[in-house]
């Protein structure tokens, strides 16, 4: 079965040849639903959720988007950022083409609002590029700069981070810094394997007290096998890592995901009472009940990411 990264990619080549949208007649035009969000800040700090995963094609930014629209839903201002270093997604699963994306800040070009991208389904995006990697050859004053900018997407309620797969140091510093990491995988056994190994390296190279580590199994054919997968990761991770994962839940293996890839479209939008839609939506219900652990808002995880404190959650 082809990973959604595949997937966008043959679409991106369909429309280069003429195809308008990218699905050769196969599936009709569907409108997106009408979205009743509200821009009005909580008041609280931006609760800031990292979404990751041990390998590529597990459906991490498919998540990110989706988890974002559930937010949005209830009234809540959501931003979500492509922390993706080598391909960036988000935009692409959205029918977009920015102008400007992150690189264009670094190079002090646009400031944070600018490329900021307004979308039609109640969430804010931040296009991604390969501009993070030349962060660490910023002098300080430049590095005060980009922080500052980001900061000022602390006005949001949340802000989901859709990293890179696998165990870069900025996908490891994302997780370590952010309220929530979710880590992601499907029932296959490289996906559970990869997973493992980025708990085990987090595990190894960080204080995981309290990191708030969450688990979602993705593509799942039942309750009783996602729950099985969880049960043996957690059992796992407490025993030979002395680390505690929670699980956070599932989403059902749906045509509905596959067609939203096709389309370009959320499947929040277009179903969302399908069965992976009806998951989405239980995940954010349990994010909203649980506490985030306190790690001083989003200044705060900029500055540990990018060098100020670099070594502060490291053991």
């Amino acid at each position: 079965m082809k990973d959604q990264a595949e997937q966008l990619r043959e679409i991106m080549s369909q429309k280069k040849r003429g195809d308008p949208d990218g699905t050769d007649g196969v599936l009709p035009d569907i409108p997106p639903e009408n979205q009743k969000t509200s821009n009005r800040h909580s008041g609280g700090k931006t609760r800031i959720i990292t979404v990751t995963s041990g390998k590529g094609g597990v459906g991490k930014t498919s998540l990110s988007i989706n988890l974002a629209m559930a937010f949005a839903k209830t009234g809540k201002k959501v931003v979500v950022m492509d922390a993706d270093l080598g391909l960036a997604n988000v935009n692409v699963m959205l029918n977009m083409i920015p102008r400007y994306n992150l690189y264009h800040v670094i190079k002090k070009q646009k400031t944070i609002k600018e490329i900021l991208i307004e979308t039609d389904y109640g969430i804010s995006i931040v296009a991604g590029a390969s501009g993070f990697s030349q962060i660490a050859n910023m002098s300080e004053e430049d590095r005060k700069d980009f922080i500052n900018e980001l900061d000022t997407l602390s006005g949001a309620d949340i802000i989901i981070i859709d990293t890179s797969a696998g165990v870069s140091s900025n996908v490891l510093d994302f997780i370590a810094a952010a309220d929530d990491a979710i880590i992601i995988t499907t029932p296959e056994p490289t996906a559970i394997t990869d997973a493992y190994g980025i708990i085990k390296i987090l595990a190894t190279e960080y204080d995981t007290l309290n990191m708030g580590l969450k688990l979602v199994v993705n593509r799942a054919k039942g309750v009783a096998g996602a729950k099985d997968i969880a049960d043996r990761m957690i059992k796992i991770a407490g025993q030979f890592l002395n680390l505690k994962l929670d699980y956070l839940g599932f989403v059902y293996e749906d045509s509905a995901v596959s067609h939203s890839v096709i389309r370009q479209k959320p499947f929040m939008a277009m179903d969302p009472k399908c069965r992976a839609g009806i998951c989405v939506q239980h995940i954010a219900e349990r994010l909203n009940r649980s506490k985030p652990r306190e790690q001083g808002g989003f200044a705060a995880m900029l500055r540990k990411i990018f060098g100020f404190s670099h070594n502060a959650q490291k053991r």
